[in-house]
């Protein structure tokens, strides 16, 4: 009767420790997470033909409809833009201020790598001209406020620069836009290709807001581009 008893003593005492040791185990560290900071990768957008797109009367702006300009390397010029801001089909005439909130504007860019035209004043004037061999990236370099998520390029022109083996991809990166060229020919001197994409939020006014990237050269180009919206703090009581 004793070793019975001294044998149960014994399972629930180490019943107790086992039990106390798994206590005294550390619970797991947290695997570190992404914050809503950190920059996210490239995201792919689906591209539609600028050849059937349709829209209305452009906006007037102090230097007209359109606006020409440079396309800036080093002082150089590498290529020339003439850009313009439309609204939708059913407008004959395009004054932001007396269109409906929520109205959406195509903003659209004709970039033609190593040609210039004389600038629209007051534009900074290159002090020479390159012709380029591949132009590769056009892009903002400011986030496309407003953005709807429609964008696009003219399909023939596109065509007609690369041949039939290249493609325009177009990619949303952390809120800039990029139409990438890839294969087939090299996107060269006098080849125009138009470019588009749609806002909600109509011009601010011109601005150094866009780049051409060609022969290892990253240049700078002016157009119309929206004003900055700032972004609301979610934490505010």
């Amino acid at each position: 009767m004793i070793s019975r008893f001294a044998c149960c003593a014994a399972l629930l005492a180490l019943a107790a420790c086992s039990g106390g040791s798994e206590e005294a185990e550390p619970a797991p560290a947290p695997s570190p997470t992404a914050t809503s900071d950190a920059p996210s990768e490239p995201r792919n957008l689906v591209a539609s033909d600028f050849g059937e797109l349709k829209v209305g009367a452009k906006i007037e702006g102090p230097l007209g409809p359109e606006i020409e300009a440079s396309i800036i390397a080093g002082g150089r010029s590498i290529g020339d833009i003439v850009s313009y801001v439309a609204c939708p089909e059913e407008y004959d005439t395009c004054d932001p201020e007396d269109m409906p909130e929520g109205t959406v504007y195509t903003y659209v860019h004709i970039v033609t790598p190593g040609t210039d035209a004389p600038n629209d004043p007051p534009f900074t004037r290159p002090v020479g001209l390159d012709e380029v061999a591949a132009a590769t990236v056009f892009g903002t370099v400011r986030e496309a406020y407003g953005f709807t998520g429609a964008i696009g390029y003219d399909r023939k022109q596109a065509a007609k620069a690369l041949g039939p083996d290249g493609v325009i991809r177009v990619e949303d990166d952390n809120g800039t836009l990029v139409w990438r060229a890839v294969g087939g020919n090299n996107w060269g001197t006098g080849e125009p290709i138009t470019f588009f994409w749609q806002s909600t939020l109509p011009p601010e006014g011109p601005a150094e807001a866009y780049t051409l990237r060609a022969d290892e050269k990253i240049a700078l180009a002016t157009g119309p581009f929206p004003p900055k919206i700032e972004k609301q703090d979610d934490t505010a009581p």
